[in-house]
């Protein structure tokens, strides 16, 4: 087991855990009346996290091939049952099992990463061609973001689409394919905002993106908000557990905008520590995927190793409003017991490749 990604994918994890606890317990004492309300729970799937990553990283990563056409049919399932939920902010993403609650889209992202792999091992010579190196790919594409989209869960699409066309691209689908690919998507984004209601909830935050302070008291409060938290902390912050900012002013500091609170107190340093933490987690997955003994081994670790790297990147892009608001945790960091269970069982997945892989231990 390759060791180095062992110890960053723990080192996360706890640093996940200490500004999660920094972040959330005025929240939780304001709303809960316990300020450990979310580091309780989420210390508990930690350490079933970290055990269950321990458990699945000695199980044989092939086995999951076997099952990706299941995987895939499962999240299909679960993303028609999600429509189904009651609506929380606008949006049906959650199923609720009454003990906790869960999105059908961090199984579809792993459904959709192992069946891709699987496509990859099984038509890589005939992957220029349409058939074998579009035609299936866009096809689970369409199902799975077209059910997501009904959520609404625009920026899980967005995930899920990027990570697919990364995969095939570097799988070796034709780079044509992707000129007339990304034609296709422009001309779709543009009918859905022009012509249906389905991206409605995008176009607010489109302007707000623009100039968060025009409405700093409504729709732009809560980029205001994590703006400020980050430029209190200057270089070193203002102190671990000194955020002024989580008393109530940045809506729900546990979650998607965690890392401003993080920046608040631990400064331009500790958000530069955290983005390098990610910048090496991703540089050793994506060894041990170079380093893999079979095409399935290779863009399956590719593929989860990459889902962190882009969702973090996209996380901090979202709290810095470098990009728009689109609603995404911060891996390791945001609070989500299921979450962070999935994310731990894919790294496991990931140390299992690592056993078998040709890459130097340390």
């Amino acid at each position: 087991m390759d060791t180095t990604f062992l110890v960053l994918v723990l080192v996360l994890v706890i640093f996940g855990l200490v500004m999660l606890f920094s972040a959330s317990y005025a929240f939780a004492y304001y709303n809960y009346g316990n300020s450990f309300h979310f580091i309780l729970r989420q210390g508990i799937f930690a350490v079933g996290g970290v055990t269950m990553m321990l458990a699945i990283s000695k199980i044989d990563y092939h086995i999951y091939e076997k099952f990706s056409y299941i995987l895939i049919g499962l999240s299909v399932v679960l993303l028609i049952v999600v429509l189904f939920m009651e609506p929380l902010n606008n949006a049906r993403r959650w199923i609720n099992l009454g003990f906790t609650t869960f999105q059908p889209s961090e199984v579809a992202k792993f459904a959709v990463i192992v069946l891709f792999a699987h496509l990859i091992n099984v038509n890589y010579k005939r992957l220029q061609t349409f058939r074998y190196g579009v035609l299936p790919f866009m096809a689970v594409l369409a199902v799975i973001c077209g059910l997501m989209v009904l959520e609404p869960h625009l920026s899980g699409t967005i995930l899920i689409v990027t990570i697919g066309f990364t995969m095939m691209f570097i799988g070796g689908t034709g780079t044509k394919w992707f000129v007339m690919g990304g034609v296709a998507i422009v001309g779709a984004l543009a009918f859905l905002l022009l012509f249906t209601p389905l991206l409605e909830h995008a176009i607010p935050r489109l302007e707000m993106w623009q100039n968060p302070f025009i409405d700093k008291q409504g729709d732009g409060w809560q980029t205001v908000q994590s703006l400020l938290a980050i430029g209190s902390g200057g270089v070193f912050g203002l102190g671990l557990g000194n955020s002024r900012q989580k008393h109530l002013y940045v809506p729900e500091p546990h979650n998607d905008f965690i890392f401003s609170i993080l920046c608040e107190e631990l400064g331009l340093v500790g958000g530069l520590i955290v983005i390098i933490l990610f910048i090496l987690l991703v540089v050793r997955g994506f060894a041990i995927a170079m380093k893999a003994k079979d095409k399935f081994g290779s863009m399956l670790a590719l593929g989860l190793t990459f889902q962190v790297g882009l969702q973090a990147l996209l996380n901090i892009a979202v709290v810095t409003n470098t990009v728009p608001n689109t609603g995404i945790s911060l891996p390791f960091f945001s609070y989500g017991g299921t979450s962070l269970l999935m994310l731990l069982g894919e790294m496991g997945i990931v140390l299992s490749v690592s056993r078998h892989a040709n890459i130097e231990k340390k």
